[in-house]
C-alpha cells in the first residue's frame, strides 16, 4: 500500500475505531476542524456543551459515524 491510499483511507469523513472524545473519551461523533490547523473530536454531549464556542474558533463541524 503506497503512502497517498494510507493518507486518503485515514482522512475519511467516517470515524476509526480509535476516535475518541478528547473531553471524556467516549465515541466521537463530532470531527471540528479549526481555523488554526488541527483538528478536535466530541461525543455528541460534549460538542453539544461546548458548540457556541466551538463555531466560533471551527472552519467546520462534521458528524462520523
Amino acid at each position: 500500500m503506497s503512502a497517498t491510499q494510507v493518507t486518503s483511507s485515514t482522512t475519511a469523513v467516517g470515524v476509526r475505531a480509535v476516535e475518541r472524545c478528547d473531553r471524556c473519551g467516549a465515541g466521537a461523533k463530532v470531527r471540528v476542524l479549526l481555523a488554526r490547523g488541527g483538528e478536535l473530536l466530541f461525543c455528541g454531549h460534549h460538542a453539544r456543551t461546548h458548540e457556541d464556542k466551538l463555531r466560533q474558533v471551527a472552519v467546520a463541524l462534521r458528524s462520523i459515524g
